[in-house]
């Protein structure tokens, strides 16, 4: 099974494969109820090391089209505002649009 996007590489990709292997193992050696939920882990790892995608992590790390997370990469401070910089009218300030998790001033 092939997937659009690798999001397993390099060390951690070699790392599910080599937890894999010895879960599964540990799973062989065991048996019983122990050993088969060591054997499905394993298993799950040993494909994710294999094909280099996980669901888990896509799910997880997804992000969403639209947001800026570079939005408040800088925010003036108060002395900065008040620099010679910013003495000509024409000087834009940074970009300080509310993200939505700001307190409004009515609320505690």
């Amino acid at each position: 099974m092939q997937h659009s996007s690798q999001n397993v590489t390099g060390m951690e990709r070699k790392l599910s494969i080599a937890g894999g292997l010895g879960l599964l193992a540990c799973g062989l050696r065991h048996g019983g109820v122990g050993g088969l939920l060591a054997l499905a882990a394993g298993g799950m790892a040993l494909y994710r090391g294999l094909t280099g995608h996980c669901e888990l992590k896509e799910r997880l790390c997804e992000r969403h089209s639209g947001d800026d997370i570079a939005r408040y990469a800088h925010m003036p401070m108060d002395s900065e505002v008040r620099s010679p910089d910013f003495r000509n009218p024409e000087t834009g300030l940074p970009d300080s649009t509310p993200m939505g998790h700001e307190r409004k001033p009515d609320m505690p």
